[in-house]
């Protein structure tokens, strides 16, 4: 669950700046939809946004990623998503540009796209339920790291060092209850793995 406050638990320097062109967010906002409809992304009883997706830019350590608390709306448009232009993993701190904060979670979708250079996709969504049937059945990171901080980032790096993660395409956060991650080269490879563990497993 997201900690007391909700939302960023690292240093975000925020540029603000015009929204993303429609075409660069297209592909994004259809998969997202596809999360949110089935509850993998959305807002809980108490107001706080689930869940984010990112794709990365090129061949580059930048990538376009949902702003902070937007969870909770269904249809987002460009002013509810940012690019991330620069990552610090050992500061706990990035940089990003656009009319929105980036997602508390843009840390860890950093450490997959440092981890895998093919990976140009991740998706992050919440679900008890498959989280507990897939936890340390496929790579899981520490239950000592919590979302947003630097130890998550550090063990999303070990599971690519020592784990098959890049095989099968998804982990989960052990110190992240509900959390899980599915990654690849497109959005189409990320979200029609997630939907078919949801299928496996609702």
């Amino acid at each position: 669950m997201p900690d007391e406050n909700g939302y960023i638990k690292f240093s975000c320097e925020w540029i603000k700046g015009e929204p993303l062109p429609e075409k660069s967010i297209k592909e994004l906002n259809f998969w997202r939809k596809k999360m949110f409809d089935l509850g993998l992304i959305g807002m809980y009883d108490n107001g706080i946004g689930f869940g984010n997706i990112s794709i990365r830019i090129g061949e580059t350590r930048q990538f376009i990623i949902t702003g902070s608390a937007t969870g909770g709306t269904k249809n987002l448009g460009p002013e509810h998503y940012v690019k991330v232009t620069e990552v610090r993993h050992e500061k706990n701190s990035l940089v990003c540009v656009g009319p929105i904060k980036a997602s508390s979670e843009s840390m860890t979708h950093a450490a997959v796209y440092d981890s895998d250079p093919n990976a140009m996709a991740v998706i992050h969504v919440h679900n008890l339920k498959i989280w507990k049937k897939l936890l340390n059945k496929v790579p899981t990171t520490s239950k000592d790291a919590t979302y947003g901080t630097p130890e998550m980032a550090e063990e999303v790096m070990r599971i690519f060092r020592e784990t098959d993660v890049k095989k099968k395409g998804i982990f989960v956060m052990g110190g992240h209850e509900e959390g899980i991650i599915t990654f690849g080269k497109t959005l189409e490879e990320v979200g029609s793995r997630m939907i078919e563990y949801f299928e496996e497993y609702k």
